[in-house]
């Protein structure tokens, strides 16, 4: 039996899988690096330290030119500038990957409960899915700062199942790295990974998962095709 034919819910990913949210990184951590005095880096430099968390991004960004004991002391203040600074441009520059919507709303029209689950800090994430009219679509939304342990961690895909009462073998986690993948398979929820995201500059087809589907529109025809078959 396939491992989709029993998914009764579906536990999205945001930055990567539903919205391109690097070019508001972009704006945000080179605004934060020129109040530090430091250069502007480029979308490509940050696409590959996005998915672990703030904490590990702002860290990340500014190990490329200070070492561990001056990034360690110019932590709080620039981690206080890079949240100012996103908070006021947050979502304004992102843009929806294609078929969300259709994928979304495919995902409600057979009947499977929604839930958002992403490492970016809630304070960023209620008013970006409110923005960009993802709101209505989830029940149950997590940020990285939700819960005591973030993704890879398998916490918060387990806390989605305890909320929704369903077995990790009934909801499927979607996403674009593998964090995702590893936080999947910890928790016993099948995987399926999409192929446009930012996976920390890895390939895809080397991360675990269950299935690579283009859209989420594709994620939720294949489900469908296994629910019709089981």
């Amino acid at each position: 039996m396939s491992v989709l034919a029993g998914v009764r819910a579906a536990i999205i990913d945001l930055d990567g899988t539903m919205l391109d949210t690097i070019p508001d990184f972009h704006v945000a951590i080179n605004a934060m690096r020129d109040e530090l005095g430091l250069a502007p880096i480029t979308q490509r430099q940050i696409a590959l330290m996005v998915g672990k968390g703030s904490e590990n991004l702002i860290r990340s960004v500014l190990s490329l030119d200070w070492d561990a004991e001056r990034v360690e002391a110019a932590f709080a203040a620039a981690m206080q500038s890079y949240q100012r600074n996103y908070l006021a441009i947050n979502g304004h520059h992102s843009t929806l990957f294609p078929d969300v919507i259709a994928g979304l709303e495919a995902l409600k029209a057979q009947g499977l409960r929604l839930a958002c689950v992403t490492n970016k800090p809630i304070a960023f994430t209620t008013p970006l899915l409110q923005l960009k009219g993802l709101a209505p679509f989830f029940e149950v939304v997590y940020g990285g700062d939700s819960l005591p342990r973030k993704k890879p961690d398998p916490l918060p895909l387990q806390t989605v199942c305890a909320d929704f009462g369903l077995r990790p073998a009934q909801a499927v986690a979607i996403g674009d790295s593998s964090n995702d993948a590893q936080a999947a398979r910890a928790a016993g929820c099948p995987v399926l990974t999409v192929p446009y995201g930012y996976n920390h500059g890895e390939s895809i087809h080397d991360t675990d998962s269950d299935g690579i589907v283009g859209t989420l529109l594709e994620a939720a025809s294949l489900i469908r095709s296994h629910h019709t078959n089981s």
